[in-house]
């Protein structure tokens, strides 16, 4: 029986596709559409409304999640997390010594409640449930270790930049730093107050979660992912040293965001997207509420 071969997307000629851009007609592949008034476009014709001499759409171009396709660089949010983390960790390292006499770590490392370790403070405790709840996101860009970053900036360099294409960055935004605040907040909620955390990792997990949705969502083979996911959970429950708290909270809420994100309903999609991060977010201020109460 004759069979007939797919035709290449004109951006990643490796994958076999029977999508079409609605306006030049080239071949396009999941990563490469964007969700237009009528089918799918591809991102040259989104950019500059060419192709087949139509004029450019009345609705402004979404990507796969809804988010408005942004001009240049599709990964500038991913960079620029990448940026502030890296230069966070240059002024700790710059600073040096022991964290328990690092200022920077002190003051912004997720911590619920302890003495303060500074003797000329006179003994005042300080931590998240004191008021300090500025620690629940400062910590997200702290490291001290260069393998801590290291791991952690490759991740974001990994899954970053194809959720942001995909989401649009101010829903990308809006994943890692939620994923991220709620990785946090279950540490607050069921570790040692007095035990001090720090990284990114919360935010990196909800990526990780993400990430599995969207594939699940183009109906790629998710094996890869859910691979290199699982490993990381057996690297988190078994070292030592590493808070499960911010890995299982950050997955969660990336999990939950994502489908929010890209299971919206067409005609309710930015009240459904929004909303989501809007419940996520409430959990995460309800669980701070409840652990400040139980430690004041």
């Amino acid at each position: 029986m004759d069979t007939q071969r797919l035709p290449g997307c004109y951006r990643h000629p490796d994958r076999q596709t029977g999508i079409r851009c609605t306006r030049c007609e080239r071949p396009i592949c999941p990563d490469c559409m964007v969700d237009a008034s009528v089918g799918f476009q591809c991102p040259e014709c989104v950019r500059t409304g060419s192709g087949t001499g139509h004029a450019p759409a009345a609705n402004q171009p979404r990507t796969v999640g809804g988010g408005p396709v942004a001009a240049g660089d599709p990964a500038l949010v991913t960079k620029i997390l990448i940026g502030i983390n890296v230069a966070v960790f240059i002024a700790v390292r710059a600073i040096g010594g022991p964290p328990a006499h690092n200022d920077l770590v002190n003051r912004f490392s997720m911590l619920g409640q302890a003495w303060s370790a500074d003797p000329l403070q006179g003994g005042v405790v300080e931590g998240v449930a004191t008021g300090e709840w500025y620690r629940l996101l400062t910590s997200m860009f702290l490291h001290e270790e260069i393998w801590h970053i290291g791991f952690n900036m490759l991740s974001l360099w990994f899954l970053g930049p194809s959720l942001e294409a995909a989401l649009g960055r101010a829903r990308y935004l809006a994943l890692y730093l939620v994923s991220g605040l709620a990785g946090s907040a279950l540490v607050y909620l069921l570790a040692e107050p007095n035990v001090q955390t720090l990284g990114a990792s919360g935010a990196i997990y909800g990526l990780f979660g993400a990430t599995a949705v969207l594939m699940r969502r183009m109906r790629y083979d998710m094996r890869p992912v859910i691979a290199l996911l699982v490993i990381n959970l057996v690297i988190t429950f078994g070292w030592s040293g590493i808070s499960w708290q911010a890995h299982v909270g950050g997955l969660v809420a990336g999990v939950l965001i994502a489908v929010g994100m890209v299971h919206a309903p067409r005609e309710h999609r930015s009240l459904v997207q929004w909303g989501t991060c809007g419940l996520v977010l409430a959990t995460v201020v309800v669980a701070v509420l409840l652990r400040t109460a139980a430690l004041t």
